[in-house]
């Protein structure tokens, strides 16, 4: 079929987009290498976890490491995506914003990622903690409706007033994802035999997660306190490395030396309610 002039337009300005986000990543010494950084790490991971997980031979274990695998897998992918001007566009502030009426370059594949990043890591501790099947479904669910509100809150031009709105939504769906690590999936991990692994990784992740609404509060996205892309995204970027694959690093060398430990801690997911 010919193609149409307006397609040809569509597809010369997407072009045109991708080019001028990779120059001004190129460009920017601080962007760039904190994005690169993570494409390196998320390489090293890849390989060292499907060593780390060579002589895992039980279901549950098994199902716990590949969820961990899937970690680095995706940020790599999401990585390149951003250096690739794939994933990252300019967006021009609302009025009310400090940067009002000025261009921002918004890396909002970052929050693709975390859609899909962050439930494998749920997904993780859930079976490590041997929560039911409610609770983990519940929780995840929160976990993604935080990543896209997230995301709408990054994307929305029309008004600061939405942008934030998105943001406060996002933090409620957060705290229904910290509400369950410290209360019923810490009681569930005792119950487990896992308690003593789960506690690190639990303070690990809270901790680590409450850091991403504060750099969008502060960075561009949000007050613009700091007016920087590259120090707002070495600071997701740092947050990603020990979040994820010193996360994963630590659950896998745990589950490696206590398989039996993990697939003995039940197997509420593989098993109907009632069965033994």
């Amino acid at each position: 079929m010919p193609t149409s002039g307006v397609e040809v337009a569509t597809d010369a300005s997407l072009l045109a987009a991708q080019s001028s986000a990779v120059d001004a990543i190129r460009d920017d010494a601080l962007l760039s290498s904190s994005l690169w950084v993570n494409v390196a790490l998320a390489g090293v991971a890849v390989l060292l976890f499907v060593y780390m997980g060579r002589n895992v031979r039980s279901p549950r274990a098994r199902f716990v490491w590949g969820a961990t695998l899937l970690i680095p897998l995706v940020s790599i992918s999401s990585y390149l995506g951003l250096l690739s001007g794939l994933t990252v566009g300019f967006l021009e502030m609302p009025a009310g914003h400090a940067l009002a009426g000025e261009e921002v370059l918004s890396q909002w594949g970052r929050y693709l990622t975390w859609a899909l990043s962050t439930p494998m890591i749920l997904l993780a501790l859930g079976l490590l903690a041997d929560v039911d099947r409610g609770s983990l479904f519940t929780v995840i669910a929160a976990d993604v409706g935080m990543c896209v509100t997230g995301l709408a809150a990054a994307m929305t031009t029309s008004s600061v007033l939405f942008r934030w709105a998105f943001y406060a939504i996002s933090c409620a769906f957060f705290a229904v994802v910290l509400y369950a690590l410290l209360t019923e999936w810490t009681a569930a991990a005792a119950d487990a035999g896992t308690d003593e692994i789960f506690q690190t990784l639990r303070v690990l992740t809270v901790v680590l997660w409450l850091g991403y609404p504060i750099i969008w509060a502060v960075g561009v996205e949000g007050l613009a306190l700091v007016e920087s892309v590259g120090v707002t995204s070495w600071g997701y970027s740092v947050l990603d490395i020990f979040a994820k694959y010193v996360f994963a690093f630590l659950l896998l060398r745990w589950v490696a030396d206590n398989e039996q430990t993990v697939a003995a801690a039940g197997s509420t997911l593989g098993t109907a309610p009632g069965d033994d």
